[in-house]
């Protein structure tokens, strides 16, 4: 299996539906928030910003 040519299918499906991506994104970091008690809040922010980019680009 090539996982190199899936994984940049994967990417350009993500780019295709990058709103929708953003959301899931966003509530997964909320998930998290919610399980830390915000205690990486910072670094989860960095983290969806970061999830984010990688998707735009």
């Amino acid at each position: 299996m090539d996982f190199k040519n899936l994984a940049g299918k994967a990417m350009d499906l993500a780019a295709q539906h990058a709103d929708k991506v953003d959301s899931v994104i966003d509530k997964a970091g909320d998930v998290v928030d919610e399980k830390t008690g915000g205690k990486y809040s910072g670094q989860v922010d960095s983290a969806q910003a970061a999830a984010k980019n990688a998707i735009r680009d």
